[in-house]
Order: C-alpha cells, then sequence, then structure tokens
C-alpha cells in the first residue's frame, strides 16, 4: 500500500465510523421519545385529579 492509499483508507474509515456513530445516536433517541407516555396514567385510587 502507498502512502496516499493508506491516508485515504483512515480517512474513509473514520467517515464510516463517524457516521455510525451518528446513525446510532438519531436511533436511541428516536426510540427514546417513543416510549415516553403521552398523558399521565389514571390515578390509581380512582379520585378525581385535583385542579386549581
Amino acid at each position: 500500500m502507498t502512502d496516499k492509499t493508506k491516508k485515504a483508507a483512515i480517512a474513509a474509515a473514520g467517515a464510516i465510523g463517524s457516521a455510525a456513530i451518528a446513525a446510532a445516536l438519531l436511533y436511541a433517541n428516536k426510540r427514546r421519545k417513543k416510549n415516553e407516555p403521552t398523558q399521565p396514567g389514571p390515578i390509581p385510587s380512582g379520585e378525581k385529579p385535583e385542579t386549581d
């Protein structure tokens, strides 16, 4: 391998690694938001919630 080829291979590996990390972070954030409840659940005791 020539010096130029080695540098190109390292640059390509870095770009692929960065893209993989970015994709993993986006997927994790998307998944975390999906599991959040949109509304609070009912009160277990059956009492009406107090509002101001």
